[in-house]
């Protein structure tokens, strides 16, 4: 839950750290007179105003500067160089130099650079470049005595007056450039100090130039090697490839494999073809084809094996028999004619006879033909079954055998690959660095050219900025004494007592915002110890102990008290109670994006009858602490606080929970916060120590006290010790460094 008390507060812009006092009742009479003056009262009061005394300092500071155009300038040419981490590179993905060795190491790189651009050997560059050994006008503009013949002796040096003077322009030259690396950029700033606005300027461009055509040559360097280094290598890689593609093919050929280029989209993949493995495809086609032909012959043999023959399908529907019994049905009749007419001895009788039973075998023998060539069908078949079966087991075998040499072609074939693809990575690089020599790509450029400065820099005499100093701490001193007695601000204790007449509840340290949720979390530091001492006042500001209705409110926006009711309701739900806070802010409700609850109806809703309160709570991280939004806004906030639901729903929550925390809006400008206050039992007033202002506030207190609220002390919220002075100063230094003393 102290996460989500950060987050609830932080979106607000209210940085809250706050503390509650016991309440009494505000009068004009409590207002004392002013604070006695001490050493830490002054301290603390220069504290205040640093931001106004170091203003009204600057401004003394810079009319004396006016005093010293009567002096010699010095000028400052600066050019400005953009230097990006970038090296050539051998192989793609690796490093060509250690200088660009990876990101983590940018600053040391850049730091590399600007040590280069100061080094003796550029400035040597610079002077014979410029031809500064040789020019008078140099030495002078840089305050120094032109080298001649006599001044071999004095420097006592066995060089020429050509090198003394090189030696000695070096010299200036290195002693008056700066060359600036900001922390957070890759331009560096190239400065040179002189007299002469045109030469600064013309030597701050000179190294600038310089350094760039330095770095242009160590890159070319760079290459020669990089394509000499990569020509050896795809020398010793083309022989690796030519040797792997040859015994490749060897085992290919002693295998009886055949390598065969891929087709359409796999164009660029290789496969192999074998003469068993494709027979072996073939014949199982074959053999499938033999078995369902032989299947379906010998079940037409099973049905016809044990039938009559002229019961038979297959022979009753052949032409021939067909016609045999159309004869023999003929025959037949004329026999039945003739033994109608004749004995059955007659000639007659005896012919026709011989005519039906010679028909009769005739059928007989064409029907059993029939049968016998289902038969041999059948027997055919199956003959040819076995055979084609026996030849695939022969090719399977085969194909095994095959199979197995085909795991060492796999490995020549992967090696292979694997050398061609190294073979083509170095042709790729190397045909890249051939085709870039000698460009003028660099990763250092020209950002700014130094231009003759209009201005001097300097000099600044002393006694100038020593009298514009004294003059302004006068003046700042006035100031500050004059603005702290007129500063109504209510800092620290005393004032909320003297100014307000209300007790003091909580007194909330500053912390840092990045801090806050560390802070809160930490139920030892000092922010969560001034909480739980907020609730332990309230607990005993009365003999009834916690209230079960709170109001947690402020004179205007953004002075903690989001944060006081947020941190409240927490701590009251710790100690095990039942407690639910209401985002009662229906002008500017947050708690919906704060808590991350989505946009979910809450409390205008209960209000406006349109939503149960059962309906309107949303549970929390912490088991005894629920929530509720302030969900939808209404357009009058203040019909809704002062209708009866209003008065049903507290007291429907009083018999629920056992506190009732009502985070409220600013008391100033609205009436929201007083209709709340006149309802509950008990308001807590947050007061920003950084910026509340007694006169705002006390008015806030008469608008409470006018409607009967008992207002039950003040929350003192970002405290800063270092701001409030006296005595004060040893509640932020020691009673914290004890805290932390404790906890290490």
């Amino acid at each position: 839950m102290n996460t989500n008390a950060h987050s609830f507060s932080s979106s607000r812009g209210e940085l809250q750290f706050d503390e509650a006092a016991p309440a009494t009742n505000f009068s004009d009479s409590a207002n004392a007179g002013p604070s006695e003056i001490d050493p830490r009262a002054i301290l603390t009061a220069i504290r205040r105003n640093i931001v106004a005394i170091a203003i009204i300092l600057a401004v003394f500071i810079g009319l004396g500067i006016l005093a010293t155009i009567l002096m010699k300038p010095e000028y400052i040419g600066t050019s400005r160089i953009l230097i990006e981490q970038q090296e050539d590179q051998i192989i793609e993905g690796s490093d060509a130099r250690a200088a660009a060795a990876s990101y983590m190491d940018a600053d040391r790189f850049l730091q590399t650079q600007a040590d280069i651009v100061t080094s003796r050997a550029l400035a040597v560059q610079v002077v014979d470049r410029e031809g500064l050994a040789e020019s008078p006008a140099f030495f002078e503009a840089q305050g120094v005595e032109y080298p001649v013949e006599e001044d071999i002796d004095v420097y006592d040096t066995t060089l020429s007056i050509e090198e003394l003077r090189a030696e000695i322009a070096a010299d200036v030259v290195s002693e008056n450039l700066v060359v600036t690396l900001p922390p957070d950029s890759r331009i560096v700033s190239v400065s040179f100090f002189s007299g002469d606005p045109v030469l600064a300027a013309r030597i701050a461009n000179a190294f600038a130039e310089s350094f760039i055509e330095g770095n242009l040559a160590r890159k070319f360097d760079s290459s020669s090697y990089a394509r000499e280094f990569l020509a050896q290598q795809l020398q010793d890689a083309r022989s690796k490839l030519e040797q792997s593609e040859r015994d490749l093919n060897q085992f290919s050929r002693a295998a009886g494999l055949i390598r065969v280029a891929g087709q359409g989209v796999n164009a660029d993949q290789e496969t192999t073809l074998s003469i068993t493995n494709n027979s072996l495809v073939q014949l199982n086609d074959v053999a499938a084809q033999a078995t369902a032909q032989r299947v379906s012959a010998e079940q037409q043999w099973r049905n016809i094996a044990n039938v009559p023959l002229l019961n038979i399908p297959e022979v009753l529907q052949n032409l021939a028999v067909q016609r045999l019994v159309e004869q023999r049905s003929a025959a037949e009749a004329n026999l039945a004619q003739l033994s109608s007419r004749y004995l059955d001895d007659h000639p007659n009788v005896l012919a026709a006879k011989a005519q039906v039973d010679k028909l009769d075998a005739q059928i007989q023998a064409l029907a059993q033909s029939i049968k016998n060539s289902i038969r041999l069908q059948y027997e055919s078949a199956r003959d040819r079954e076995n055979s084609i079966v026996n030849q695939v087991d022969t090719l399977r075998a085969d194909a095994l055998d095959e199979q197995d040499r085909g795991v060492q072609y796999n490995v020549l074939k992967r090696v292979a690959e694997t050398d061609r693809a190294l073979y083509n990575t170095l042709l790729t690089r190397f045909n890249e660095l051939n085709a870039t020599a000698g460009a003028t790509s660099n990763n250092v450029s020209l950002i700014d050219a130094a231009e003759p400065p209009r201005e001097p820099a300097s000099p600044r005499p002393l006694i100038n900025l020593l009298a514009a100093l004294l003059c302004g701490l006068v003046f700042a001193g006035g100031f500050v004494f004059f603005r702290e007695q007129l500063d109504d601000a209510m800092r620290n204790p005393d004032d909320v007592e003297k100014k307000l007449g209300l007790p003091l509840l909580g007194l909330i340290p500053q912390v840092d915002q990045d801090e806050m949720k560390e802070e809160l979390q930490d139920p030892k530091s000092p922010i969560s110890e001034a909480y739980s001492a907020l609730l332990t006042n309230i607990r005993y500001s009365s003999g009834n102990g916690i209230p079960e209705t709170i109001v947690v409110t402020s004179s205007v926006a953004s002075e903690g008290k989001t944060t006081t009711s947020f941190k409240l309701a927490t701590d009251i739900a710790d100690l095990g109670r039942r407690t639910l806070l209401i985002d009662a802010d229906l002008r500017r409700p947050t708690m919906h994006r704060r808590e991350e609850v989505g946009k979910h109806d809450g409390f205008t809703a209960v209000l406006a009858g349109e939503l149960p309160l059962e309906k309107a709570i949303l549970k929390s991280g912490n088991a005894n602490l629920d929530l509720m939004t302030a969900l939808p806004m209404p357009p009058d906030p203040v019909a809704l606080l002062s209708s009866e639901s209003f008065l049903k729903v507290v007291d429907t929550l009083r018999s629920q929970y056992d506190c009732v925390v009502f985070d409220a809006p600013p008391l100033l400008g609205l009436a929201d916060a007083t209709t709340l206050a006149a309802h509950v039992d008990a308001v807590v007033l947050a007061i920003d120590s950084q910026r509340g202002k007694g006169g705002g506030t006390r008015s806030a207190v008469r608008r409470l006290q006018m409607v009967g609220a008992n207002i039950i002390g003040v929350v003192l919220t970002k405290f800063d010790a270092r701001h409030s002075g006296s005595a004060y100063a040893y509640y932020g230094s020691s009673y914290y460094a004890y805290e932390s003393a404790e906890e290490g």
